[in-house]
């Protein structure tokens, strides 16, 4: 079982930056894909990128590749997204998430555990 925090969440102008962090309990977090999702008002839950197991394969939504940055310490049991060049459609509520021997997917449904959620604003 593993239990996710995020955190790192917040307010920022267009074109600024914010880090992201999902903080992991457990002995068997290296196990796991880990991936973030987000959720803006009136909309669906959608994937933004992914770190996977075991290769540590990374894969990012259209949305976000270039722009956002996935990273995993696994002696610290973190998973970082950094987010750059924000804009006013990533406004959202992000969510970690994480599926225990398997591999990166873009799907919510498959992945077991989630975290509470942190919030992004990007003002125009």
């Amino acid at each position: 079982q593993v239990q996710l925090v995020e955190s790192g969440g917040g307010l920022v102008q267009a074109g600024g930056s914010l880090r992201l962090s999902c903080a992991a309990s457990g002995r068997t977090f290296s196990q796991y894909t880990v991936g973030w999702f987000r959720q803006a008002p009136g909309k669906e839950r959608e994937f933004a990128a992914a770190v996977g197991w075991p290769s540590g394969f990374i894969y990012y939504a259209d949305s976000v590749r270039a722009r956002f940055t996935i990273s995993r310490d696994s002696a610290k049991k973190t998973v970082t997204l950094q987010m750059n060049s924000l804009k006013p459609e990533d406004t959202a509520v992000y969510y970690c998430a994480a599926r225990l021997l398997a591999p990166v997917s873009r799907t919510s449904d498959e992945y077991q555990h989630w975290g509470q959620g942190t919030q992004v604003t990007v003002s125009s």
